[in-house]
């Protein structure tokens, strides 16, 4: 499958399996993915205007962040 057809069957998926999909397949594709990090160069502008896209900004998302982060693991 070309990544052509794979952006078109992803696009005619409702937003609730839109959501499932990037939940169930990221983690796996960024493991992989995140080993070359010019492809993380590449990456960063994309997330970078997802978020913008969402209205949150950097520092709000650095907060989130931390309060996810388990006790004892900020340093």
């Amino acid at each position: 499958m070309t990544v052509q057809e794979l952006k078109t069957a992803l696009e005619s998926l409702s937003t609730e399996e839109k959501q499932a999909f990037i939940i169930e397949t990221l983690p796996g594709l960024a493991r992989e993915a995140m080993q070359d990090s010019g492809f993380l160069l590449q990456l960063f502008p994309v997330f970078l205007g997802i978020l913008q896209d969402s209205g949150i900004q950097l520092s709000q998302l650095l907060q989130m962040a931390s309060l996810l982060q388990p006790a004892g693991t900020g340093d």
